[in-house]
């Protein structure tokens, strides 16, 4: 059986995302469903797939995240991974003990486990970014750091 920190290590990840400012919880019965309303404006999320697993006590989340030009996502963590692809456009991505890195349509991008992040829109158009999350069951998606 893969343990906790073995499972973290092999996925090891995370994407731009503001689901803490909205208090969406990654639970059995709210993952089922999108968050209600944005509580940024200029950003917007829809839930892609949700499902159990890759092993117990876990759960895989894709959302499709939108932000407009010049919108700030504030710092962040998650109690898991987070894998992401940018479709469009391109975003500063600010990862604690790393160096900010620019990430380009095209480009992805990963985040460690409970590792304060943030971000910010560049350029005149809108970002798309597809992001997936594996995270503990009953535990927020997202927290502010």
């Amino acid at each position: 059986m893969l343990s906790r920190r073995g499972f973290a290590g092999l996925i090891a990840g995370c994407a731009l995302c503001d689901l803490a400012a909205t208090g969406f919880v990654a639970t059995e019965a709210s993952a089922q469903t999108p968050p209600a309303a944005n509580a940024t404006p200029g950003l917007t999320r829809k839930l892609i797939s949700q499902s159990d697993g890759p092993m117990p006590g876990y759960t895989t989340i894709t959302m499709e995240v939108e932000i407009e030009p010049n919108v700030m996502i504030g710092r962040h963590t998650h109690p898991g991974i987070e894998a992401g692809y940018v479709v469009s456009g391109e975003v500063d991505l600010p990862i604690e003990g790393q160096p900010t890195r620019t990430i380009k349509a095209g480009e992805g991008f990963q985040v460690p486990p409970n590792t304060p992040h943030a971000g910010a829109k560049n350029g005149p158009a809108k970002v798309k970014i597809v992001s997936t999350y594996i995270v503990e069951k009953g535990k927020p998606l997202a927290s502010p750091a």
